[in-house]
């Protein structure tokens, strides 16, 4: 590839991005531009584009296109109990402060299709604090909502979630929240029965309530510094006093204007517990 190619597919991007967001106000201008390129490529070729700006004419002409496109800016590949290690650490050290209150809202930021939520209602039954629990799913992308919502997936994927449920400490096993048919698996509607689905941006959208735990992970590496900022003041301003925000494996406060709102409660787990307003 070119460099002078590379230069100008630098320029189409950032028009493609300035569009999606005066169009349609998906916001991807702060998107880890090296993350943000390669998803691009990947949407031009598989969706038989000579060229970005080809894609942009399409979905700015064409709103049949957009989720389509969003289905390559927006992650969604996760797993049941992904991380076994950090559900064990929610469990054992997280839970016992949680059962100290008398209600309690979860929001799980980014939740993709599903599967981290359900980790988590399912974890909560366990430990019966189900009951008392708010879930908040929130994500971008329509489509992702409604497959959590609709919290179907492939038989495929459950000897892993099998796996990582039992190494998570489960306390019952998985196969009693879902039933299977046409090779696929349906999780049971009343893990859905205390869930908000809702449309939430990390990027643009304010705080919408006071939270207990936020478990946000695998999404703030796509983001470049300032909203990675943007988005753990976010998490900072959702939290009640000693909520407890989850990160993923890679993520980190290190470097986050925020940091000293937080202390770290779990190390090596990314668990951090806010430390007060």
């Amino acid at each position: 590839m070119t460099e002078t190619f590379e230069k100008i597919e630098d320029i189409e991007i950032r028009l493609l991005l300035e569009a999606l967001y005066v169009r349609y106000h998906y916001d991807f201008r702060n998107y880890a531009m090296a993350s943000v390129k390669r998803r691009l490529r990947q949407a031009r070729e598989h969706l038989g584009f000579p060229t970005i700006s080809a894609l942009q004419e399409r979905v700015l002409h064409d709103e049949t296109m957009l989720p389509r496109l969003l289905g390559y800016l927006t992650v969604q590949v996760s797993e049941m109990f992904r991380d076994p290690s950090y559900f064990r650490a929610i469990r054992e050290t997280v839970v016992p402060h949680l059962k100290t209150y008398p209600s309690l809202k979860i929001w799980i930021a980014g939740c993709s299709g599903g599967e981290e939520l359900y980790s988590f209602v399912i974890l909560f039954r366990e430990e019966g604090l189900e009951e008392r629990t708010i879930f908040y799913a929130t994500d971008i992308n329509q489509d992702a909502l409604r497959t959590a919502e609709a919290g179907v997936y492939g038989l495929d994927r459950l000897q892993l979630f099998t796996e990582n449920h039992r190494k998570s400490g489960g306390k019952s096993s998985l196969s009693d929240y879902y039933s299977t048919g046409y090779d696929r698996a349906t999780f049971d509607r009343s893990l859905r029965e205390r869930v908000v689905f809702s449309d939430h941006s990390l990027v643009t959208d304010a705080v919408f309530g006071e939270m207990h735990l936020v478990s946000c992970r695998n999404v703030m590496i796509y983001f470049d510094r300032p909203l990675q900022d943007r988005a753990i003041g976010l998490f900072k301003d959702s939290l009640s006093r000693k909520g407890f925000l989850g990160l993923g494996a890679k993520e980190s406060l290190r470097f986050s204007d925020h940091a000293g709102a937080f202390n770290e409660f779990v190390r090596e787990e990314k668990i951090y517990q806010r430390i007060g307003k």
